[in-house]
């Protein structure tokens, strides 16, 4: 359940870097790489031509939630049953027992009158 509401709080950005129509770099929480191939500013002050720029940035930013909204003001009473049955009976889940219970007190194994084992075995010469 805190991994759920982790995930529904948190916000992030992808940043994506376009060359044309083909996506060239993607990346998570930070800036994108570029291509390499983005145009300079002209060298002269007199010059006008400008050529379109081939490349384009695009940003997606996922709003997480901001506001969680807790309410234990108003429990119904099989809520307030179910969570208080629910801790009675974790807390008594590791509660140990006062004295060592042996079920294998009363039973006594069988003698051994001959060693099966080495009836069977065979040897190898």
């Amino acid at each position: 359940m805190a991994l759920v509401v982790l995930l529904s709080t948190v916000s992030f950005t992808i940043d994506m870097h376009y060359c044309g129509d083909t996506l060239v770099d993607t990346a998570i929480f930070k800036k994108a790489k570029s291509c390499g191939m983005e145009m300079q500013n002209p060298s002269t002050k007199d010059c006008s031509m400008t050529k379109k720029n081939c490349c384009s940035d695009k940003q997606i930013f996922v709003d997480g939630q901001d506001e969680l909204q807790l309410t234990f003001d108003t429990l119904s009473f099989e809520q307030q049953q179910f969570i208080a049955s629910f801790i009675y009976t974790y807390i008594n889940l590791f509660e140990g027992f006062d004295e060592n219970i042996n079920s294998y007190q009363e039973y006594k194994p069988p003698l051994v009158i001959r060693q099966i084992y080495k009836i069977d075995e065979t040897y190898l010469i």
